[in-house]
């Protein structure tokens, strides 16, 4: 199954956002990839905190919603929506939201970012729970691929790359992570804790990552990343947008769980 992580370097402006991942999401169409990542927060990367708060939209309706199951229909792949804000009962709060959509259009899984980033360094100062509230159920949903197999795809978002028990939690055979890591953080532990996932689960990693110096000023780091259920990396891009293409090969997942079966010796 040939999978792609998309890279972007999102600003401020929604509808100009939109047109540049649609136009990733067909080079990967066009490249035979048969589920594309899109990176966290794709669609806006605002000013100040609270314009997350101004392109939020309710379940089932908006621009965003209806651009990513368009671009689903449209070029025949599974994609992953990064993130979007989405609205909760408190007019202050969104949801950190992940959405899936399959290639008939329709909305195939929603999960919202459960572990919330708080960061302070130097002139560095991030705490998401400013404007959003956690989500509380792990997600995963199932990928009937061309290639005559069925892939539980696990959904993370970014932050929640620290926490190794929600991966276990998920028993998938495929871990996303939409992200938008910051310069500082991405540098010090972006790659060593993807492989990482991929190893202790014997999975495969898309990592779609922000990458680049954004109009808001924040550095992302970028590195946008598929690894192997051996925790082998097939492909990246450093910085600026682009599309990192590679495959799932379901023999060699398959091989790395017999040869080494860890997943089966756990205490817990």
């Amino acid at each position: 199954m040939k999978i792609a992580a998309i890279q972007m370097v999102s600003g401020t402006r929604v509808q100009d956002n939109l047109a540049a991942a649609r136009s990733l999401l067909q080079e990967a169409a066009a490249q035979g990839a048969e589920l594309a990542v899109l990176p966290e927060y794709f669609c806006i990367m605002g000013m100040k905190d609270t314009d997350k708060l101004k392109a939020q939209e309710s379940v089932g309706t908006g621009a965003i919603q209806d651009f990513l199951s368009r671009a689903a229909r449209e070029l025949g792949l599974w994609v992953v929506g990064g993130t979007l804000p989405m609205a909760t009962s408190d007019p202050a709060r969104a949801r950190n939201c992940s959405l899936a959509y399959a290639p008939t259009g329709q909305c195939a899984a929603r999960y919202d970012k459960i572990h919330l980033f708080r960061f302070a360094q130097g002139t560095e100062d991030y705490d998401e729970r400013r404007v959003l509230e956690p989500g509380a159920q792990p997600v995963r949903f199932d990928l009937a691929s061309r290639d005559g197999h069925t892939y539980a795809v696990g959904m993370t978002i970014c932050y929640d790359l620290r926490f190794p028990e929600l991966y276990r939690a998920l028993q998938a055979d495929v871990l996303l992570v939409p992200s938008a890591f910051t310069y500082t953080t991405g540098q010090a532990h972006w790659e060593v804790l993807l492989r990482a996932r991929a190893i202790e689960n014997q999975a495969y990693v898309i990592a779609a990552a922000q990458g680049g110096t954004h109009e808001n000023g924040r550095r992302t780091w970028g590195h946008s990343m598929l690894v192997d259920s051996w925790g082998e990396v097939l492909g990246q891009q450093a910085q600026e947008p682009g599309v990192v293409l590679g495959e799932v090969v379901h023999a060699h997942m398959a091989g790395v769980r017999s040869r080494l079966p860890a997943l089966q010796h756990r205490f817990l």
